[in-house]
């Protein structure tokens, strides 16, 4: 059925069969793409058959969040594949996988079962190159615009750092390298691995995983790690990821990372608290940390005991002068004292002679008052005693008429018989 390519008509009655609407398709898309075009995608999916043609599916990203607003699938066939895919792996160091841009020349085709595709016949390495580049600036700037860029940076090393969250896979070498360092040393680290593919498909994901992990259980560590030995520029391509590396700006800890080589930096290592060239540099970092606090302790516990001798020293000193003084105040009250004390004795003597001397003058004094008040003296007075058989009598109650009663004078007793008593 001859057609023309423009203005068809059909209708009920004259319609053409899908076949015939996909050879015209066809032939229409071969004729317009006659030869080979250089196009630009990322690639999203790749897989290589028992067979060994590759087989891709490459987009177009329309905006920040990644969504497609092209796609296409396309083929390397066996014989250009092996020319391609070593000619690529030379000059980025990594074989073709999801994720990269590429720059490759096309045949447009069209079948009529299997649709639109392309067929890749040559590839421009150079262009990932560049690709990574630009997508590494342009992470770069995002994360300044959206004023993160400097906040892992800006919290404190909490002191010591013994606690360590590492980010790695379980057998990579670098992994291996860091526990191998940090294990010659003297101090007792306690590490605890959050597992994560670092590099191809699914890798992104992974990460971010781990590093929400850790952040879940702030509490537990001291600082966080990201460790991956060397690799191509396309493998570590992963850690200029936005999307790791706004993670790292906002995890609640210090994260220090060894990722690659000496010459190797990435977006996740300039957005890192700390930044070291490899994963052994990572563990040498940690263990001089500790060092440099063991020393610190050594230092002040050097300068505590140096005070401590000086204190005592000049405790010593003061307490010597003290005691010289004790004793030469000592000495000098006892001196003040032993002479106030035979002022006193002195004193004490003369007022003991004084009082004596009073007292024996009072003495002599009572004695002849009471001297004066004896019997004989009172008789010489003209007084007598009067007394019978039952003592003295001193009333004339006392004795009746007819009684002996005895009168005593001072130089004489009279006997008498008692014949008239007179009462007042």
């Amino acid at each position: 059925m001859e057609t023309s390519r423009h203005n068809l008509f059909t209708s009920k009655e004259s319609c053409i069969t899908l076949y015939d609407l996909q050879r015209m398709v066809r032939t229409t898309v071969e004729e317009c793409f006659a030869t080979p075009l250089w196009v630009s995608a990322e690639i999203s999916e790749l897989k290589i058959n028992r067979s060994g043609h590759c087989y891709l599916n490459l987009v177009e990203k329309g905006n920040s969040e990644g969504v497609p607003r092209a796609e296409a699938r396309a083929v390397i066939w066996r014989n250009n594949y092996t020319q391609i895919d070593a000619m690529f792996r030379e000059a980025t160091g990594s074989p073709l996988s999801s994720g990269i841009g590429i720059l490759v020349r096309v045949v447009v085709t069209y079948h009529e079962i299997y649709g639109f595709s392309l067929q890749i016949i040559d590839l421009d390495p150079n262009y990932t190159l560049g690709d990574v580049e630009r997508r590494r600036r342009e992470t770069i700037e995002r994360l300044k615009e959206d004023g993160v860029w400097d906040m892992n940076r800006e919290l404190s090393l909490p002191r010591p750092l013994l606690r360590i969250a590492v980010v790695s896979s379980a057998t990579a070498a670098g992994y291996r390298d860091f526990m191998t360092e940090i294990g010659s040393s003297p101090f007792n680290f306690n590490v605890t691995l959050f597992e994560a593919t670092m590099q191809g498909e699914g890798a992104e994901e992974s990460v971010v995983n781990a590093l929400s992990a850790i952040a879940e259980r702030e509490s537990d560590f001291d600082i966080a790690v990201i460790i991956r030995g060397g690799g191509s520029t396309s493998d570590l391509a992963l850690f200029d990821s936005y999307r790791i590396a706004l993670y790292v700006t906002q995890m609640p800890m210090a994260v220090i990372t060894g990722i690659g080589h000496d010459k190797d930096v990435s977006v996740v290592d300039m957005v890192a608290h700390y930044m070291c060239k490899t994963p052994t540099a990572v563990g040498a970092f940690l263990v001089d940390s500790a060092t440099a606090e063991l020393n610190t302790i050594y230092d002040l516990a050097t300068e505590f005991r140096q005070l401590s001798e000086q204190m005592l020293n000049n405790q010593n000193s003061y307490l010597a002068q003290r005691k010289l003084e004790l004793c030469h105040l000592a000495s000098q009250n006892i001196s003040n004292h032993s002479h106030n004390l035979s002022a006193i004795e002195q004193s004490i003597k003369e007022l003991s002679s004084h009082i004596i001397a009073t007292e024996e003058q009072r003495l002599e004094s009572l004695k002849h008052f009471t001297e004066s008040y004896s019997l004989d003296n009172i008789l010489k007075l003209g007084f007598a005693l009067v007394q019978n058989s039952e003592g003295i009598i001193t009333s004339a109650c006392g004795v009746g008429i007819g009684d002996q009663i005895e009168i005593t004078l001072h130089n004489g007793t009279i006997n008498a018989v008692v014949q008239n008593i007179t009462k007042e």
